[in-house]
C-alpha cells in the first residue's frame, strides 16, 4: 500500500475520533518512513489529545525541521504551547506562522491571546485589530478585543466590538431584547426595530418590546412611557439597580441635586420634601438634611422595597407620579425629580401639577437628559435608549409659563451609555407667589 494511502487511512481514523487507532497507524507509517512530515505532525496532534504533551511538541518540531513552510503547523504548535502555559514559546510559534501567512485572522487572534496573557497589552491590541481588519466578523477576535479594551477602561469602544460579536450568526438562541440593544448600540436602528417587532410578535402584550419598537421606529411616539413599561422595567432591575446605574453607568443625578440645593437652601431639616420617582432612594441621603418630612413616590413596588432598606424616608408611596401629584395641594416645600422626567416627553402636565403641589415660594429641583440638537420641534424626543431627552429652551419656557423663577441651571454628563457620555441638565426653580 502506498504511503499516501496509509496516511489517508490514519487521518480518517483521526478525524473520526479514533485517536488510539490513529496513533498506532501514524507510528506504523513512521516506522516505514521516519521523515513523513504529515505523519509526524498529526501524530503530535494525537499525542496532545492523549495528554502526552512533551512527545507531542517533539513530533511537531521534528516535522517543522523537515518542512517549515506550513503556517498551520506552527499554529498547532502555538496552541499546544499556549494550553501548557508556555506563552513566550507560543508567541514565537504564532509569529512564525504569520510570517508565512500575514492575512490569517485566526493566527493574529492567537498571537493576541498569548500577548494578552503575557500582559503585553499594546501589542495584544494591535494583534487583535489585525485579526478584525482581515476578518471583520470573526467573533473570537471581536470578543477578545472587547475584553482587552474593557480592561483598559475603554468602555465605549469595548462595547462596540462586543456588540459586533453578539450580532453575528447564529442568532437563534440569543434573546431578542439583547439583540435589539446590540443593534442600536451599533447604530443599526432598523435591525434593532426588527428585533423588537419579532419580540412583540412572540409576546404581543409585552410593554418593553412595544416601547422600544416605538423608540426605534419613531412612529406613534407617546407623550410619556406607559405605566406598564415602567413597572416592568424597574421591577426587573431593582435588585441590581444601584450597582449598575452608579457603578457601571457613572450616574450622577444625586450629585447634581446636591450641588443645586447647596447653592440655594439651608439644610436645617424644616421642609416637607417629595422625592418624585424615588427609585431605590439614591437621592435620600442628599434630601434628608433638608427634610422635616421626606416622602418617596415610585411606580415600582420593588424599587420602593429597596428604598425602604435605607430607612431614611418617613413615607413611601407606590403610585404613578402624575396621579399622586393630582391629589396634592401646596403639600411640599421642595419637590425633586432626579432621572424621573427622562420617562416623560411632554412635561406640561407634570409642571402644572408640581406647581400646584408646592407651597408658596416652594422649590422644584430636577434633572433631565439633554437633546443633542437645539432644533427639536416638540422640545423633546424619544431616543433609541427608550428614554426621553429635552431641550433647554423647552424647559425654561415651561418653567416661566407655570410661575417658576429659575434659580440655578447646571449642564453635565449625567450618565454613560455604552461608555459614551450622555449630556444632562439640572434645574433649580422657585414657585412665585
Amino acid at each position: 500500500m502506498k504511503n499516501q494511502t496509509v496516511f489517508d487511512l490514519a487521518l480518517a481514523k483521526h478525524v473520526a475520533g479514533e485517536i488510539v487507532d490513529a496513533a498506532i497507524a501514524y507510528r506504523e507509517m513512521l516506522a516505514a518512513d521516519p521523515d513523513h512530515v504529515e505523519a509526524l505532525h498529526y501524530l503530535g496532534v494525537v499525542l496532545h489529545q492523549q495528554g502526552n504533551t512533551a512527545e507531542s511538541i517533539e513530533m511537531i518540531l521534528r516535522a517543522l525541521q523537515l518542512d517549515a513552510s506550513s503556517p498551520e503547523r506552527y499554529n498547532d504548535l502555538g496552541n499546544i504551547l499556549t494550553e501548557n502555559g508556555r506563552f513566550a514559546e507560543a508567541r514565537q510559534a504564532f509569529s512564525a506562522a504569520l510570517e508565512l501567512n500575514a492575512t490569517d485572522a485566526n493566527l493574529w487572534n492567537n498571537l493576541g491571546s498569548v500577548l494578552h496573557r503575557l500582559n503585553e497589552l499594546p501589542e495584544a491590541e494591535t494583534a487583535y485589530r489585525h485579526a478584525v481588519s482581515h476578518s471583520p466578523n470573526f467573533v473570537p477576535a471581536l470578543n477578545n478585543l472587547a475584553a482587552l479594551l474593557a480592561e483598559q477602561n475603554k468602555v465605549e469602544e469595548s462595547s462596540f466590538f462586543a456588540c459586533r460579536a453578539y450580532v453575528q450568526p447564529p442568532l437563534t438562541d440569543k434573546p431578542l431584547k439583547m439583540l435589539g440593544i446590540a443593534y442600536y448600540r451599533l447604530g443599526l436602528v432598523a435591525e434593532a426595530a426588527d428585533c423588537y417587532r419579532s419580540w412583540l410578535d412572540a409576546e404581543p402584550d409585552n410593554p418593553l418590546a412595544r416601547h422600544h419598537l416605538v423608540a426605534c421606529t419613531g412612529q406613534d411616539i407617546p407623550t410619556k412611557a406607559s405605566d406598564r413599561y415602567l413597572i416592568s422595567l424597574f421591577d426587573d432591575i431593582a435588585e441590581n439597580f444601584d450597582s449598575k446605574l452608579v457603578g457601571n453607568l457613572g450616574y450622577c443625578g444625586p450629585d447634581m441635586v446636591c450641588s443645586l440645593l447647596n447653592d440655594c437652601l439651608m439644610a436645617n431639616a424644616n421642609l416637607s420634601v417629595l422625592d418624585g420617582g424615588c427609585g431605590t432612594g439614591l437621592c435620600a441621603p442628599v434630601l434628608k438634611p433638608y427634610a422635616r418630612l421626606l416622602t418617596g413616590v415610585d411606580i415600582s413596588s420593588r424599587m420602593l422595597g429597596k428604598a425602604a432598606e435605607r430607612a431614611l424616608y418617613d413615607d413611601l408611596v407606590e403610585s404613578e407620579l402624575t396621579g399622586y401629584l393630582t391629589r396634592k395641594q401646596q403639600a411640599f416645600d421642595l419637590i425633586t425629580m432626579a432621572d424621573t422626567l427622562v420617562y416623560f416627553g411632554d412635561l406640561s402636565e407634570i409642571f402644572v401639577l408640581v406647581r400646584q403641589a408646592l407651597s408658596p415660594l416652594g422649590t422644584f429641583c430636577f434633572t433631565v437628559e439633554q437633546t443633542s440638537s437645539v432644533e427639536v420641534p416638540l422640545g423633546y424626543q424619544l431616543n433609541t435608549s427608550g428614554r426621553y431627552s429635552h431641550s433647554n429652551r423647552y424647559l425654561t419656557d415651561l418653567l416661566n409659563a407655570n410661575g417658576f423663577m429659575l434659580l440655578r441651571e447646571h449642564e453635565t454628563n449625567i450618565r454613560h451609555e455604552f461608555g459614551k457620555p450622555t449630556p444632562g441638565m439640572g434645574f433649580l426653580a422657585r414657585a412665585l407667589c
